[in-house]
């Protein structure tokens, strides 16, 4: 009984108690179906027959699938043209919005609104804006004599056109993170680089740029990350067309699990992604020690 009464008075115990429904949670729902997947990535399981082993065949046949070095290549050319292109604005635009002006709350909250907008009606008022007959860019361009293309639909402009759309989504939620990383740099800087005559530009490249390096890796990270998962923008706007020019890696794992029913092969492809994605992260944290200042 003694035992009892001194385990209430114990800190230990009630953070166990208070961590533990996060912790089965994470045990049901995020680690053993990551292990199941791994057991899945072996076998040829199609949902209706029985779990069979078949070692490594799944990743042979990643080697010997047409599809897969293609949605890679595209994988890989969405997170090469979006990352930079995000960074560069949501860096430029945390800038513009750090100035004390008027009405920037409301610049703040108006660029942020996309983040927290449902992908669904991002996606219907995109498709409209790239509709090819009505729709807003194009009817822009006519004012310069430019006939714009059929957006969605053309091998060449369809990626570009996920491309600005995943960058406006995303871009409220970088600036966001850059804002605060401005804002926790001292005006003693600055005040003293205006003492020396320095222009904006010089203050940028010389103050702003090298002590934002921590909040520019952490973004970075995080974006790279993100790119390698889009999903959502393909699958709403394009359903990886035309002619798989923008099918991405998560989009054909979703079509080889559900719709062809092929769960140990997308499993295979699901862990050859995790693996990409780890291998890219760990060269921007032991690159990020020679360019990043703390």
């Amino acid at each position: 009984m003694k035992t009892r009464t001194s385990m209430l008075y114990k800190d230990g115990f009630w953070a166990f108690l208070m961590l533990l429904p996060n912790m089965v949670g994470f045990l049901m729902f995020l680690l053993l179906p990551v292990l199941a997947t791994f057991a899945i990535s072996f076998s040829g399981w199609n949902l209706t027959d029985s779990f069979q082993f078949n070692g490594l065949h799944n990743y042979k046949e990643l080697f010997e699938d047409p599809v897969f070095p293609r949605v890679l290549g595209n994988t890989f050319y969405f997170t090469l043209v979006s990352v930079p292109i995000g960074i560069v604005l949501s860096l430029l635009l945390a800038v513009f919005l750090n100035q004390k002006l008027a009405f920037m709350r409301f610049y703040r909250a108006a660029f942020f609104i996309p983040v927290i907008s449902s992908m669904v009606a991002v996606a219907v008022i995109w498709q409209w804006i790239y509709n090819p007959e009505f729709g807003l860019l194009n009817y822009a361009l006519s004012w310069f004599g430019i006939d714009g293309p059929a957006w969605l639909t053309s091998t060449h402009w369809a990626m570009p056109s996920i491309i600005i759309t995943s960058v406006w989504k995303s871009l409220g939620f970088n600036m966001l993170i850059f804002l605060a990383g401005l804002q926790s740099i001292s005006e003693s800087y600055y005040e003293a680089a205006d003492i020396d005559g320095a222009r904006w530009f010089s203050k940028f490249r010389r103050i702003t740029v090298p002590l934002l390096s921590p909040t520019t890796f952490f973004v970075t990270v995080m974006s790279v990350i993100n790119s390698f998962q889009v999903f959502d923008t393909v699958y709403l706007m394009t359903q990886g067309g035309p002619a798989r020019t923008t099918s991405v890696l998560v989009f054909y794992i979703f079509q080889n699990a559900f719709q062809y029913f092929r769960m140990g092969y997308a499993s295979a492809m699901a862990y050859v992604l995790f693996f990409i994605v780890l291998l890219v992260t760990f060269v921007q944290f032991w690159r990020q020690k020679k360019w990043s200042i703390y």
